[in-house]
């Protein structure tokens, strides 16, 4: 019996780039999210609040937005300084695409009212009104 060669197949080959794109994708979420999650202002000072409800990663919906508001008024979001229109466009860009979300207002104790009050502003006017404020439990004891 005759033995039969066969021929390798031609033209046939694996294109990477789609993988390579996801893969790139990937790492890009990954240093964007872990970058988020450790980026809160250490200048901030929290007004005590002692009566108020404890947030914890259970009880605090996914979809949250923690807007911090320094004490000469600089608004920010993990620790990245926005203006006014910044932060209403991002409020109105996230609310057109996932409807209402609560944000949290992490503010300076002593931060202007005014200024507190504008960012409230700026929710609600972009359809936002599950508004809270972030303050400390436990107050610090002095030595």
């Amino acid at each position: 019996m005759p033995k039969s060669k066969r021929k390798p197949p031609e033209g046939c080959e694996l294109n990477m780039t789609p993988m390579i794109d996801v893969v790139f994708q990937l790492i890009i979420f990954f240093v964007v999210t872990l970058k988020m999650t450790k980026e809160l202002n250490p200048d901030i000072v929290l007004e005590d609040g002692k009566h108020g409800e404890t947030i914890t990663a259970e009880n605090q919906p996914t979809q949250t937005i923690e807007i911090e508001v320094s004490r000469r008024g600089r608004i920010s979001i993990h620790n990245a300084q926005l203006t006014r229109s910044m932060l209403a466009d991002i409020i109105r860009s996230r609310y057109s695409r996932h409807g209402s979300f609560p944000v949290l207002i992490r503010a300076d104790r002593r931060t202007r009212h005014e200024d507190v009050k504008t960012v409230m502003d700026i929710c609600t006017r972009n359809g936002v009104w599950k508004v809270g404020f972030v303050a400390i439990k436990d107050a610090k004891t002095k030595k």
